[in-house]
């Protein structure tokens, strides 16, 4: 219980009278008389106070947030007392996180229920816990405010930003795989698994024709054929020091988690198996599987992945692989590639190459080709921008030794990542590499 507005007031007055008693612009009597009043309304006001029963406070069910997309919670409280209570809600969300509406304020009559709704926006992945909530209830006559907990703690699941993956899952593949940049394009008659049968069209070849189709109907009639399916896609995730550089509000690692994602979901559409594996120690090791639930499975598998300080040792991220998963597949590679790492990185992608195919895709910062857009006006700009042009020229070299290992590298911003991934990834498929 706190001192409030009206208490403040009183010991004001009651300061100002003590000062007037002193030059004898007042009576001891009268102050006495005055002091014994407010004290004893105070007291009255503080026992009635304790005597308020806290409002019934319940929040609307939360387990599952996206990382940075605003939540609407809802706090409904139901006055108990017998009196009109003038309320201020505090929720035990974490510190760091962003609430618009809280702490809100509410005036319930006797017996009456009321919502409070405010917003909550994560800013990392992980468990978190939604605290008790706090209510500060104000005394009758406003000398006190008492400050209430109500249990309704809950844990709360925060994963990568899902909203585009559930708004894919509504399209066709085609459409989903251009709504990341990428574009679907079936090669009529060349792949390997059989797709429908159609009339024959001028330049088929002569083994497309299906001969017994064709006696049937009494015209030609040819195969058509899609690209093989029941392959392999393993996504391999840097979690070094790497991967704490920032790009807009969120990490790398973060961009890099959810172009992996939205790679995931279009090769699980294609009808291949999909595996992932951390750099974290102990490893996060997701077998390769088909399905829908894949993609689920490997969501509450690594959403409370992190990105940590440590220097990321490729050759054992390799070999970690090589001895879980030997079957020839697509191995992916997300991480940011520099030119002091590349010695490990080459004999990392040497071990790998004896068994899969290797794609490395390196993040490069956005600042890096801001620092070159404009031609610089001052020295320290110049400077600037001669230490980027060093620092690019290293890494494009570490790059073509990747390269020349025969590894696919893609060099690319964050918001450039998940359509390169899903076009180079297709564009695999259509080449029949896998």
């Amino acid at each position: 219980m706190r001192p409030a507005r009206s208490s403040l007031i009183a010991l004001g007055l009651l300061g100002a009278c003590g000062a007037a008693q002193l030059l004898s612009w007042l009576s001891l009597e009268f102050y006495a008389l005055l002091a014994g009043l407010i004290f004893a309304l105070a007291s009255l006001d503080a026992l009635r106070l304790k005597r308020t029963p806290t409002p019934l406070l319940t929040r609307s069910e939360v387990s599952v947030m996206a990382l940075g997309v605003p939540r609407d919670l809802e706090m409904r409280v139901l006055n108990l007392a017998r009196r009109t209570l003038d309320l201020q809600i505090f929720d035990g969300y974490p510190g760091a996180w962003t609430a618009r509406g809280m702490p809100a304020r509410l005036k319930l009559e006797v017996n009456k229920s009321a919502t409070a709704n405010y917003s909550l926006t994560s800013n990392a992945r992980g468990h978190f816990v939604l605290a008790d909530a706090e209510i500060k209830i104000r005394s009758p006559w406003q000398f006190w405010t008492s400050l209430r907990r109500v249990d309704c703690a809950r844990a709360v699941k925060v994963y990568p930003n899902f909203a585009p993956l559930a708004k894919l899952a509504m399209v066709g593949l085609e459409q989903a795989s251009r709504s990341l940049g990428a574009h679907l394009k079936r090669r009529r008659g060349e792949g390997t698994d059989f797709h429908q049968l159609r009339d024959y069209r001028s330049g088929d070849s002569l083994r497309q024709i299906d001969w017994k189709a064709t006696q049937r109907v009494r015209r030609l009639i040819s195969r058509d054929y899609t690209d093989e399916r029941n392959q392999r896609v393993l996504l391999l995730l840097d979690c070094g020091r790497r991967m704490l550089a920032h790009d807009g509000a969120l990490q790398h690692f973060d961009h890099a988690l959810n172009a992996a994602l939205a790679l995931g979901y279009i090769v699980l559409r294609q009808g291949d198996s999909l595996g992932f594996l951390s750099s974290e120690d102990p490893p996060r090791w997701i077998p390769p599987s088909s399905g829908r639930a894949t993609l689920d499975r490997i969501l509450n598998g690594v959403f409370d992945t992190h990105a940590s300080t440590a220097v990321t040792d490729f050759i054992e991220f390799a070999q970690t692989l090589l001895a879980r998963y030997t079957r020839r597949s697509l191995v992916v590679i997300l991480t940011n590639v520099r030119d002091e790492d590349i010695d490990d990185l080459l004999l990392a992608v040497g071990q790998l190459k004896t068994r899969h195919l290797v794609c490395v895709a390196s993040l490069r910062e956005a600042v890096l080709d801001a620092a070159l857009a404009h031609r610089p006006e001052t020295i320290d700009a110049a400077l600037l921008a001669s230490a980027t042009a060093q620092y690019l020229t290293h890494r494009n070299h570490a790059h073509a030794q990747l390269r020349a290992a025969h590894a696919h590298v893609l060099d690319v911003t964050c918001t450039e990542l998940a359509p390169a991934l899903v076009n180079h990834y297709l564009n695999l498929k259509r080449s029949g590499s896998l």
